[in-house]
Formats: structure tokens, C-alpha cells, sequence
């Protein structure tokens, strides 16, 4: 009976919808869009060896990140360098709650979250888990739109290096970190834009 079919999906009929227009058009071996000429694919190629690949490069990097200062500053000729986690310590005693608050959220436990859902994703690919499908892809989309505040700590290090320059007196220079956490930062959002949500449908 017509009502206990299931209705195809738009990769079972052989479409797809173009990556940079969107429309939607029957997708063949080498076709081009027809619309913008861009190339076709159902599924962004690679995705799951790209995102593993961008995580764990991501990974990587968080632990330079962390264990290395992320600004060293001299003040009357006093060195002194910090951590992020020695720097949110520091505003906490001084009492900047809300600053120390939100440099930890965004340079450890952002990361740190979306370390957890993409590795939990693509185990969930592999394994061929359906689950429950709208929270997985609900909680991705979350992660993608929060990752960029990440980079909080890497545009504060920026800014004392841009203001705080008073020869002899007070100097803020970027620690060897900063560079290792704008790293890890920019792969796991690559990390994130390779992941394709689709793939995760494809197992229901």
C-alpha cells in the first residue's frame, strides 16, 4: 500500500544540493552544478578523515596551549609568565570574577566540550549508532557556533601587547603558547567545518 512505503531519501533518488547555491539537481560521476558549475557531492568528501584528522592535530596542540605561558609580561624589570590557567588564577585572586569566569569557559572549557561532541560524532559514525539524531545534530550546531569564542584568550594577549608598551617600565609580549592555542583553536573549527551532520542520518 502507498501508505507503508518509505519515501526515498535525495541520496537514495541521486540528487544533491549544490554546496554553494543550493540547488537541488540530479548528481552524477564528475557533474558539475548548473546552475554555478561548482562541483556536486552528496556527502563533503572525506569528512570523517578530515575532522579525525583536524581533531586530534587539535589535541595536539592543547597541550603546549596549556603548559607553556601564554604572556610574559616585565614590569620594572621583573619577568613574570603565565598560563591561562596561571592567568585565570591571577584575575581570580584579584577579584575580576566575571573576566577570570569567562577566560576559563572560553579557552578550557569550550575546547575541551567540543573535543568531547566531535570525537563522540564521528564514534558514533563508526559505529554505526543512530541514537537520538536532532539532539546529536542540535548539540553540534551549538558547539559550531560557540567555537570561535575560543580565540577570547589569543584577542586579550593581543590587545595588552598593543597597549601595554611602555619601554623599561611595563611590556606584554605574546608567550610561545599563544601561538599553539590560536592553532588548536583554528583546527578544531576546521575540525567542525569538515564534519558533515548527514552522515550521521545516513545510519537511520
Amino acid at each position: 500500500m502507498a501508505g507503508n512505503r518509505q519515501a526515498l531519501t535525495a541520496m537514495q533518488a541521486g540528487l544533491a544540493s549544490c554546496h554553494v547555491c543550493g540547488k537541488l539537481q540530479s548528481c552524477k560521476a564528475d557533474h558539475h552544478c548548473v546552475r554555478c558549475g561548482s562541483r556536486l557531492y552528496q556527502r563533503k568528501p572525506f569528512s570523517v578523515q578530515r575532522s579525525w584528522a583536524f581533531l586530534i592535530t587539535a589535541l595536539i596542540l592543547y597541550v603546549p596551549a596549556n603548559l607553556y605561558p601564554i604572556m610574559n609580561t616585565t614590569s620594572l624589570g621583573v619577568k613574570d609568565e603565565k598560563t591561562i590557567i596561571g592567568g585565570v588564577i591571577l584575575l581570580w585572586s584579584m577579584k575580576s570574577y566575571p573576566v577570570a569566569v569567562i577566560i576559563f569557559t572560553a579557552s578550557i572549557v569550550i575546547p575541551l566540550l567540543k573535543f568531547l561532541v566531535i570525537s563522540l560524532l564521528l564514534f558514533s559514525i563508526w559505529k554505526g549508532h543512530s541514537g537520538k539524531l536532532n539532539q546529536q545534530t542540535r548539540l553540534f550546531r551549538i558547539i559550531e557556533y560557540i567555537g570561535p569564542w575560543s580565540m577570547i584568550d589569543v584577542f586579550v594577549v593581543i590587545l595588552l601587547v598593543a597597549l601595554i608598551q611602555f619601554g623599561g617600565i611595563a611590556t606584554v609580549l605574546p608567550g610561545s603558547a599563544a601561538m599553539a592555542f590560536a592553532g588548536m583553536v583554528i583546527t578544531t573549527m576546521l575540525s567542525a567545518i569538515s564534519f558533515d551532520t548527514r552522515l550521521l542520518w545516513d545510519s537511520e
